[in-house]
């Protein structure tokens, strides 16, 4: 069966460049940040984290936020994506610069999903 890559979304799928830059939002549809990328696992195939930037509308500077991918719900209704995180959880979440490198180890998955509780989903 040969794939078209020019497909960007079906009723279940959606291509990660689609993704890529779409908005989220918090509690009564407000606007609270986007998708900077996707970390996927790679024997899985598993998206783990969408990274996200919660900059300026939260009083932070632009940051980025690895939050596990369990956090976000796509609703079709806002062309977008919904979380619970609080505007307290992101003061205090783990985050980088957008010009270092985040440490991806094992250890800080489990301390950005314990910080979510999120069970990782394996």
């Amino acid at each position: 069966m040969q794939v078209n890559p020019d497909i960007h979304e079906t009723r279940d799928l959606i291509a990660s460049d689609k993704v890529v830059g779409t908005d989220v939002y918090g509690v009564g549809d407000a606007y609270v940040g986007k998708i900077e990328r996707l970390i996927l696992e790679k024997r899985s195939g598993r998206v783990a984290y969408a990274v996200m930037s919660f900059g300026g509308f939260l009083g932070i500077g632009h940051e980025h936020f690895p939050v596990p991918w369990e956090k976000l719900t796509y609703d079709p209704n806002l062309d977008g994506y919904r979380t619970d995180i609080t505007q307290e959880q992101v003061e205090t979440a783990p985050r980088y610069a957008p010009d270092e490198d985040h440490d991806w180890s094992q250890q800080e998955g489990r301390r950005i999903y314990d910080y979510y509780g999120v069970k990782p989903g394996l």
